[in-house]
């Protein structure tokens, strides 16, 4: 199947509302093709992001949780983070959030699946690794704002966790269901 046209809207104005490391906002002024006009749309720019499917060698999936504080609530994630301007790639990006937020390394990286969070309106991607073989190479090195604690789980229990909807996070369910199909029992 062939790509759609391309039909981009016309910026007449843009200004930012908000620069922060972790949010940074703009109000944009546009015309669609069809000569719709819209005063006030607003785009929010991220760094990209990367998950971490992580394995270990006897299968056992690697989790973290920690306490989300826009929903109130600690539940079971992947490992996930931003692309730091030191980070060479994705890859690289994916690599260090495993290592400081679980101590974990090695074993085999693929690239697996890339999203966007919503792309009416943020201008970052998600990358989602894969990484089968990882091992304990370190103790965690969590930033000061972070409180994670480590648990490896069963193919079953990850799979438990989706059907329960117990992980919130769609940019880390997406994956995983996809995960849980291709390799189910």
């Amino acid at each position: 199947m062939k790509q759609p046209e391309h039909r981009p809207w016309k910026v007449l104005h843009s200004e930012y509302l908000a620069r922060e490391p972790w949010f940074t906002v703009r109000r944009e002024a546009v015309e669609l093709p069809s000569g719709a006009r819209i005063p006030s749309y607003y785009v929010l720019e991220y760094p990209d992001w990367v998950n971490v499917i992580a394995r270990t060698d006897d299968g056992l999936f690697l989790f973290i949780d920690q306490y989300r504080h826009a929903l109130g609530r600690t539940s079971y994630e992947i490992v996930a983070g931003v692309c730091d301007p030191q980070d060479v790639s994705p890859l690289d990006a994916a690599r260090r959030e495993l290592y400081e937020e679980t101590g974990y390394g090695g074993g085999k990286w693929r690239e697996y699946m890339v999203l966007s969070a919503n792309p009416a309106t943020h201008t970052n991607l998600t990358r989602t690794f894969v990484a089968e073989g990882v091992r304990p190479v370190s103790t965690q090195h969590l930033e000061a704002s972070e409180d994670i604690r480590i648990h490896l789980l069963t193919f079953d229990e990850v799979r438990r966790l989706l059907e329960e909807n117990r992980i919130p996070q769609a940019l880390m369910a997406a994956p995983l269901w996809r995960y849980v199909a291709e390799h189910g029992r």
